[in-house]
């Protein structure tokens, strides 16, 4: 009995000792990469081609050592203010249309931040890996804003679904300034005016940029392995919702039947993730309650519009934003349409 109970014990201490080897190891390892200022004064880590924000880094290193995905695994991918809520919702309805009625939705009570939750940023928080991902639904649906090649190499090996969604850089900088205004976290300090945050941004100098290796990333593998990995926009989602769901449906394996297209089903998901509907519920009206990363509930809703940044760019801001988008996208065919809105002075 003492021999056994010395045994834990020495297998506790050598658990407890390999935990403090791996933190240490991982903060000389963050020492040593290049550091920028974000938006918000705190730090970006440049990390295998993209500039991370201090409070993800540990949990993105952490999720590419650790995390195991499994088969049926359904991953959701964008740079961030790029339909990742809509997204979250709509996946999450469309999985488990069977098994919730429609007024016992889960997101009808809770945030789709609460359903689906980041790898980097919820389930492997501060480096530390989450054990209980096995006991979670499935499939399991993950979201991360992850450039393709910085996915945790199980995803990338193993044949989960990857469905990601980007928007028009003019729309995705508006948006995520305005995302940034709200945030609170001990690391952030001043933030920055738009025309400093905007150029940054065309540097490729904020959390997971830059946004045209982020884009081309997947858009190269959704042409490669469109089995694998399903590019959207979210133009196209907010033109057509319908045929959109559709083809996400399909791409998920969760197909609707000719009974439900009959039946409305389509049409009831797209109504209960509306953008007006989602906003007026009271677990995404919560401004009080934030997450990890210090975003109160109600600030992933504002505007939801295609072309907003009209409102706020300068004329000379979009000429120079529309070049460096087809500079750093030239080749690609992939294309994002600008609103023919002459923009305010």
């Amino acid at each position: 009995m003492v021999k056994e109970q010395n045994s834990k014990s020495c297998s506790s201490i050598k658990e407890e000792d390999h935990e403090e080897l791996n933190k240490e190891t991982l903060e000389k390892q963050l020492q040593a990469l290049p550091r920028e200022n974000g938006w918000d004064g705190a730090s970006l880590y440049l990390y295998k081609g993209f500039w991370c924000p201090s409070f993800a880094i540990r949990g993105v290193i952490s999720s590419q050592t650790h995390f195991k995905a499994h088969e049926a695994d359904i991953v959701l991918a964008t740079i961030p203010k790029s339909a990742t809520t809509w997204l979250k919702a709509l996946i999450f309805s469309i999985v488990n249309r069977n098994r919730y009625k429609p007024e016992d939705n889960p997101l009808l009570k809770a945030s789709p931040h609460d359903l689906v939750r980041f790898l980097e940023i919820d389930h492997y928080l501060n480096g530390a890996p989450d054990q209980n991902l096995d006991q979670l639904p499935q499939p399991r649906i993950f979201a991360t804003h992850l450039p393709y090649a910085s996915l945790p190499p199980s995803i990338k090996e193993s044949k989960c679904r990857i469905v990601y969604a980007c928007r028009n850089p003019l729309d995705n900088f508006v948006s995520f300034w305005h995302f940034v205004q709200m945030l609170e976290r001990e690391d952030m300090q001043n933030i920055l005016p738009i025309d400093e945050a905007y150029e940054k941004y065309c540097h490729g100098y904020y959390g997971y940029g830059p946004f045209w290796d982020h884009i081309l990333g997947f858009w190269n593998m959704s042409l490669k392995e469109p089995e694998k990995v399903l590019f959207m926009k979210y133009e196209d989602l907010k033109g057509d919702v319908i045929t959109q769901l559709k083809m996400l449906a399909n791409f998920l394996g969760f197909s609707f039947t000719v009974e439900e297209e009959e039946g409305g089903t389509i049409e009831e998901i797209a109504n209960l993730c509306s953008f007006e509907n989602l906003k007026n519920l009271e677990a995404n009206q919560k401004s009080s309650r934030r997450n990890n990363f210090g975003a109160p509930m109600n600030s992933f809703f504002r505007k939801g519009e295609v072309g907003d940044y009209v409102n706020h760019l300068t004329p000379s801001m979009v000429e120079n934003m529309k070049k460096l988008i087809e500079e750093k996208l030239a080749g690609s065919d992939l294309i994002f349409e600008a609103s023919s809105i002459i923009p305010k002075k």
